[in-house]
């Protein structure tokens, strides 16, 4: 039981992540290669959707990598390469979205229609509820008798 127990801790040791990247996607320039690796982290795979590009094994996302890679070798900046990226594929492609109106709006939108709802429904409920109506004046015959019963109790 215990060598079971072994290994099994062995094998989840062993199990780290799995990496995608295929020995003929490398570059050979190591420098580059770092680079490709640190914009792949910040790809989201259009496939898999909540995995970068290193880490999925989807075509697209290997096709993403090729062009990461191609556009390094072109002489391009990080943020070149990125803004080319989404340029093609639309903002989605990155793991972490840019602060833009855009998002802004789509963040905030289910806030301000939170808080729309909410003033709505108290506009609502309080033209429904009657307001208290004050006492009336009392006329002069239920004056008399007031004046009657309280001379009375006296």
């Amino acid at each position: 039981m215990r060598i079971l127990a072994g290994l099994l801790i062995l094998l989840a040791l062993l199990t780290g992540p799995a990496l995608a990247v295929l020995p003929d996607e490398v570059l050979k320039d190591p420098v580059l290669e770092q680079r490709a690796r640190t914009l792949s982290e910040e790809l989201r795979c259009m496939v898999c959707q909540n995995q970068t590009i290193d880490d999925s094994d989807a075509p697209l996302a290997r096709d993403l990598r090729i062009l990461v890679r191609e556009r390094l070798v072109a002489g391009d900046s990080d943020d070149e390469v990125l803004q080319f990226i989404v340029d093609r594929y639309g903002e989605f492609v990155l793991l972490k979205p840019r602060l833009s109106l855009r998002n802004a709006v789509l963040w905030g939108a289910p806030f301000a229609l939170l808080m729309i709802g909410a003033i709505v429904a108290i506009v609502f409920l309080r033209r429904r509820r009657p307001e208290p109506a004050g006492p009336e004046p009392l006329s002069k015959q239920e004056r008399a008798e007031l004046a009657r019963l309280l001379s009375e109790r006296k």
